[in-house]
């Protein structure tokens, strides 16, 4: 049993399944297992329920000397963080770890564009997306098989997405050129299925 916002209860499946839904297949409910798990590291971490950038990064093992994972969390970090006070509450974390590791196809496409789009004005530059590849090509590239710069990467994608060619990228043309195009929707399968980096990070936890 945790304390938690000067509440006593016991976080079980139960629990989860009540925010998250009904347990399913038997993935769904590895799935849940994992939220639940990762529930109690927040409880753990945080009982007064603001969860900190550096106390998410400790949750999910981020070592303070890899820049490129810091950066990465750090964008995580900052697109749930929906009232931007630099503090996720329960429930941001929770849906969070819905979105990541339940959400479908259209929801993480939507959540991927909002990462990319680091001003929020609803339109995505060369600026914004070669940030966020350089970032994903350091920690997931190294050993793909895919002989291409971040510029390069960059340059592609907007050669396939920008439909107006105004070099600027929507969210309706993110969404379509995502789901018309494998290597487009390949290259954003990078921070979209961030739910094995999730995983395999949160099991560094002490």
């Amino acid at each position: 049993m945790f304390q938690f916002g000067g509440v006593y209860f016991r976080p079980y499946p139960k629990q989860c399944a009540a925010i998250m839904g009904q347990e399913g297949s038997r993935s769904e409910e590895m799935d849940l297992a994992q939220i639940q798990e990762l529930c109690i590291l927040f409880m753990k971490e945080c009982p007064s329920g603001a969860l900190h950038l550096h106390e998410f990064k400790r949750i999910f093992g981020v070592p303070s000397n890899s820049s490129e994972e810091c950066l990465y969390i750090e964008t995580i970090f900052s697109s749930f963080d929906t009232n931007r006070d630099n503090t996720l509450d329960f429930l941001e974390y929770v849906a969070a770890l819905h979105l990541i590791l339940r959400g479908n196809l259209e929801d993480r496409l939507k959540w991927s564009f909002k990462m990319y789009d680091k001003d929020g004005n609803g339109k995505l530059d060369r600026g914004e997306v070669k940030r966020l590849i350089r970032i994903i090509h350091k920690i997931k590239l190294q050993t793909a098989d895919l002989n291409m710069t971040p510029t390069e990467i960059c340059d592609r994608i907007f050669e396939l997405v920008d439909q107006n060619n105004d070099g600027q990228i929507t969210l309706s043309e993110f969404m379509e050129g995502a789901q018309k195009d494998e290597w487009v929707m390949n290259m954003l399968k990078l921070d979209v299925n961030a739910s094995g980096w999730v995983v395999e990070n949160c099991g560094r936890f002490p």
